[in-house]
């Protein structure tokens, strides 16, 4: 148990003979206030200096790495767990009209994704809900502290399969839309397509957005890309998401990291599109030209053919927009996330 694994009723417990507000005023000053027990100036001195050291208020994280983009207003932080020293990457970043922070819901990733660097670490361990809910404190105290205005969304797009840990993601999401005041709206989660996760999440009532990571249209593609596709092929994820539009009517996003002559050919928008076709105006495709990684040695595809990709999906009515790469340079763009030595490959490279 560490500082944002706490419950309310733990923490109240954690104070005995203090009156009842003080334990509400150490759950503001953790969650609305971005701070440490010992910074909380309410409190008396005394009080403070023992929540402090009370090893069950310790933080979850400490900052193993920070590395900041060359073009700025991208921030990479290697964050090392303080109970068992596992790694994990968490990005934060600033644009004109918002801040957001892609936060991580594993230690490493089981999925296996061929261009992925997290995929290519393999899996530690599933990141309890305290401590994906300590990323984004940590990333709106940054923002706060920058200058860079409110933390105003959340991706849980970093290392892991967010729908792999359900649970834990799903309780960090109502933690900070409750308690950090984010609103439900301005979460987008990533899944590879897990079809069970897809529809569990239909029937929340938050209004999340869901990204699926497609990639490829067709099955015998994907299942060399994405190797979860032999167990969900591309047949389940679609009515998965068909079921989510439908319950929820929120659009889905799908993630198409574009690789030089395998997934960027005429043929294969044409197969996105008609792939997408039953989801009507509830799709939108998010194009991302490939970002290396230490052992996916096939280039992204040129600024050409993106553009190309992208007019051809227009031109058959798909909803589509190039995303705009960012952290490059500091292993922090998507699918570079990898833990501390692939991190430092990737930095090496670009």
């Amino acid at each position: 148990m560490t500082r944002y694994d706490v419950t309310k009723h733990e923490l109240a417990e954690m104070m005995p003979g203090e009156p009842a507000y003080r334990s509400e005023q150490v759950w503001r000053g953790l969650h609305l206030g971005l701070s440490a027990p010992e910074e909380l100036t309410v409190l008396p001195l005394t009080l403070r200096g023992r929540l402090g050291a009370d090893a069950r208020l310790a933080p979850g994280f400490e900052l193993e790495e920070e590395a900041e983009s060359s073009k700025g207003r991208t921030l990479r932080w290697l964050l090392r767990s303080t109970s068992d020293g596992v790694l994990v990457e968490t990005v934060v970043m600033k644009y004109r009209d918002r801040s957001t922070v892609c936060v991580s819901s594993q230690a490493g990733c089981a999925m296996a994704c061929s261009f992925c660097a997290t995929g290519q670490m393999g899996f530690r361990r599933h990141l309890r809900a305290g401590e994906i809910t300590e990323q984004v404190v940590l990333a709106a105290r940054a923002c706060r502290d920058r200058g860079w205005g409110r933390l105003s969304n959340v991706v849980v797009m970093g290392m892991g399969e967010p729908l792999a840990n359900y649970a834990n993601v799903a309780e960090a999401i109502k933690r900070c839309n409750g308690e950090l005041a984010i609103a439900a709206r301005a979460f987008t989660l990533s899944t590879v397509g897990i079809v069970p996760g897809i529809s569990r999440l239909a029937r929340e009532p938050l209004q999340v957005n869901l990204a699926v990571s497609l990639h490829a249209a067709r099955d015998e593609l994907r299942s060399s890309i994405v190797p979860i596709n032999r167990r969900y092929p591309l047949a389940q994820v679609m009515r998965a998401c068909e079921d989510y539009a439908a319950k929820t009517q929120r659009r889905v996003s799908f993630e198409w990291a574009l690789i030089a002559g395998v997934n960027d050919g005429r043929a294969d928008s044409l197969e996105l599109a008609r792939l997408l076709r039953p989801l009507a105006g509830l799709a939108h495709v998010n194009l991302i030209p490939l970002n290396p990684t230490p052992r996916y040695l096939v280039a992204g595809s040129s600024r050409r053919v993106v553009g190309r990709f992208r007019d051809e999906l227009l031109d058959r009515g798909v909803n589509v927009t190039v995303r705009d790469t960012r952290g490059q340079d500091v292993g922090g763009a998507c699918g570079q996330l990898a833990g501390g030595a692939q991190a430092a490959s990737i930095r090496r490279r670009v």
